[in-house]
């Protein structure tokens, strides 16, 4: 009789695998109501809520804005839905801070590759390493999308509608930083964003 210690040992690593994971629990960050938990930039013209949405809209002279949260973060999960509106969309979720040393996950139309690279990381001077996969069959360009990023010491996964995409380790990644929800400069556009959520890990 074969021994079961084997298999019992590998589902035992596996299932722990799959716990580290999956054991989290998603707090908001934005519910429909108010930005509590955002630094609101002065002069604010770019984020307005509307019908329990976040809307992200251009300004005439399309300066761009970044959406940043209050705390910074270790180990995270960040989740939301997001829509395209109009115009050519260009945004992205920045995974602790804006430097070269952070990848920023993107969220439609690359402005250097000129085509859509939602789910890819976007690292400063290095455009984009590695490009998500199945995108293409997964995005819907006329309806809600829900995208969720973690990012685990200097390793970034992404799951769009469900299905991880994006698996990209960074060398000499920042590791402390908040979360940014990007409207691009030099672009005139419109994108929705609801049930933002994140959880350290």
């Amino acid at each position: 009789m074969k021994s079961i210690y084997p298999l019992v040992i590998v589902l035992i690593f596996v299932s722990m695998a799959f716990g580290q994971e999956m054991d989290y629990k998603l707090e908001t960050l934005f519910d429909g109501t108010d930005l509590k938990q955002w630094q609101v930039p002065d002069s604010n013209i770019w984020w307005t809520i509307e019908e329990q949405s976040l809307w992200a809209k251009s300004d005439p002279d399309q300066k761009g804005s970044i959406l940043w949260t209050k705390k910074e973060y270790n180990d995270f999960v960040v989740q939301l839905d997001f829509k395209f509106g109009k115009g050519t969309i260009d945004s992205g979720i920045f995974m602790r801070g804006e430097d070269e040393r952070n990848a920023q996950i993107q969220i439609g139309i690359s402005g250097s590759l000129k085509r859509d690279m939602t789910a890819s990381p976007y690292v400063p001077k290095s455009g984009y390493p590695v490009e998500a996969e199945g995108v293409k069959e997964l995005l819907r360009k006329d309806g809600w999308n829900t995208i969720k990023a973690m990012a685990t010491g200097n390793t970034y996964k992404v799951w769009l509608n469900g299905k991880e995409v994006m698996n990209y380790t960074l060398k000499e990644a920042n590791l402390k930083g908040p979360v940014g929800l990007q409207l691009h400069p030099g672009r005139d556009m419109t994108i929705q964003f609801r049930n933002i959520a994140i959880a350290e890990l």
